[in-house]
């Protein structure tokens, strides 16, 4: 955030907090006329829902982890990301639509029993056994020019 924009915000927030179902709901929407807590907890479970949806999408897509150094690029790496989830979106409604399915039931598909068939929530490839690079990679090059790698022993 840019300086000029935090200082644009307020040095206090008035919040209400409500309890609804043994959960404690902090909101910006004070007036309980206006907005009941129920009505609260309904948006809540709605976020909730759009919450575990993006987390899929980011997941499905391997963009939980964004690689880039700049925001910039972080943004370019996002925008393919979601050219790539739009190029397939379309190839599974087709799926769905030869199933005779709705695309939102495609995932949800039967499988055969298959007996003894257990699948271990893990990555197969293990990270490499290097440190991340945290600067650019010029200044790296140069750095193990003149000092050798981090990680060697001399």
């Amino acid at each position: 955030m840019k300086p000029e924009q935090y200082a644009g915000f307020p040095d206090e927030l008035t919040v209400r907090e409500v309890r609804v179902d043994h959960q404690v709901l902090v909101t910006t929407l004070v007036d309980h006329r206006k907005v009941s807590k129920y009505d609260l907890s309904e948006r809540s479970a709605q976020r909730w829902n759009v919450e575990l949806d993006l987390r899929n999408l980011k997941t499905t897509t391997g963009m939980d982890v964004l690689n880039c150094q700049t925001p910039q690029m972080n943004e370019k790496q996002l925008w393919v990301h979601l050219l790539a989830y739009n190029v397939i979106r379309p190839r599974m409604a087709q799926a769905a639509s030869n199933a005779v399915l709705r695309p939102t039931l495609i995932a949800q598909c039967k499988v055969g029993n298959r007996p003894g068939r257990i699948e271990p929530r893990m990555r197969k490839q293990r990270p490499k056994p290097y440190p991340r690079l945290k600067v650019p990679r010029a200044k790296a090059r140069r750095k193990t020019e003149r000092h050798g790698q981090a990680w060697e022993t001399k």
